[in-house]
């Protein structure tokens, strides 16, 4: 049994980091292609925002669909989405206006969120039912793999870049992405997801509380991670510390694997161990050890202490912390899912992240160009306090009692 789950546990791993590298290369390759074209840091950003709304509704859309097709095969979808994404920027570079791209970065979105709900969804229904400690070090090494290859992937989509050209490093992760979406369709043998049921379209919403509360701890988590980080921070080191471009994208990419690494080892962090979880105020004690570090962060930069040092020092410690808070929920939602209609559960958690992510974007550009880095962190601890008070009713609903 054992055997037959780690198989297509590998293959399903596989075929996500694989998506991962091509996810994070694309960024990136947007990022670096249009900056050289002059874009500004407020129009480049601009080019993710259909890619991030996407991502809201194909989570409350993909999860109800994959009830009907199996986890499989939207996984399969997901691959193939990128594969079209990449091949919408080959066209000769006259043609790749904002809107285009905006387009092309949508499909990108529908395609990650498709891929990421199958793949996780799909470790509730490998790991057997009484194996908690199983289900979160699997969770949490599927999550904290694919952000530190999506580090990698920024490195990657520099280096194919300057190697081979733009339209040379699209053409390149689209071959590859072929050649895996191949071996997924003949290596995956077990059909996944598919419910006994046939979900009516008005089930996309969940009727659990404890994922409702978790869904809405999630928005603001993510939605302040990203306030401050996704344009805000990146800006502010090239305006005013004066970093170079490749320092700032070199930087950033280090923080995602770092942060990627700490989400991996995170069940034996939190003190989890064998069968049994840590007592149900992990929750939110380590929203409230984030909340911290973000109000010091925000304090000691209000007060223009060191403030270079602060940010460095600062955001691997904010980044460590929330990598955890992030793989605790990670697990936590895979754990409260019902197995018949996993999907259904999982696409409504991570609608909500990625409603957090786009208000955060969004938030990142207007409070940054209208108030400065500041408000950026100062909304980013308003938003993990709330995060916080939510998580305190969330720990009633903890699966351990």
């Amino acid at each position: 049994m054992m055997n037959s789950a780690v198989r297509q546990y590998a293959v399903i791993t596989a075929s996500y980091w694989a998506f991962t590298l091509t996810d994070g290369a694309l960024r990136m390759l947007v990022v670096l292609y249009f900056h050289q074209l002059a874009y500004s840091p407020l129009e480049i950003a601009s080019l993710f925002l259909l890619y991030e709304f996407c991502g809201v509704i194909t989570n409350l859309i993909g999860g109800w669909l994959a009830t009907f097709i199996g986890l499989n095969r939207a996984m399969h979808l997901g691959l193939l989405l990128q594969i079209l994404a990449l091949a919408m920027m080959l066209v000769e570079p006259e043609y790749l206006t904002v809107f285009y791209v905006m387009i092309a970065q949508a499909v990108s979105g529908i395609a990650k969120d498709l891929n990421k709900m199958s793949a996780k969804s799909s470790i509730k229904l490998i790991v057997p039912k009484e194996s908690k400690s199983k289900l979160y070090q699997w969770v949490a090494l599927l999550t904290g793999s694919k952000n530190t290859l999506k580090g990698i992937g920024f490195f990657l989509g520099a280096v194919l870049l300057s190697q081979l050209g733009f339209r040379g490093a699209i053409s390149s992760m689209a071959i590859a992405l072929a050649v895996v979406l191949l071996l997924s369709c003949v290596l995956l043998t077990d059909e996944l997801g598919k419910t006994k049921f046939k979900p009516k379209f008005k089930d996309i919403f969940s009727k659990s509380a404890a994922i409702n509360y978790l869904s809405a701890a999630r928005f603001f988590l993510f939605g302040a991670r990203d306030i401050w980080f996704v344009i805000a921070l990146p800006v502010f080191l090239q305006e005013q510390l004066q970093w170079q471009h490749n320092s700032v994208g070199a930087f950033l990419a280090s923080w995602v694997i770092a942060y990627g690494a700490v989400q991996a080892f995170a069940p034996k962090i939190t003190g989890f161990k064998k069968n049994q979880m840590t007592d149900e105020k992990s929750v939110w004690f380590w929203a409230f050890a984030l909340l911290i570090a973000s109000s010091s962060i925000t304090g000691l930069i209000a007060l223009q202490w060191q403030v270079e040092n602060v940010l460095i020092a600062g955001l691997f410690i904010f980044g460590a912390l929330f990598a955890i808070n992030s793989s605790l929920h990670s697990y936590l939602i895979i754990a409260y899912a019902k197995e018949d209609g996993v999907s259904l559960d999982v696409g409504f958690y991570y609608m909500a992240n990625a409603l957090g992510r786009l208000v955060g974007t969004l938030l990142s550009g207007w409070l940054y160009q209208s108030y400065g880095l500041v408000a950026c962190l100062f909304s980013t601890s308003v938003f993990i306090l709330i995060a916080v008070m939510i998580s305190v009713s969330l720990a009633k609903h903890s699966v351990v009692k």
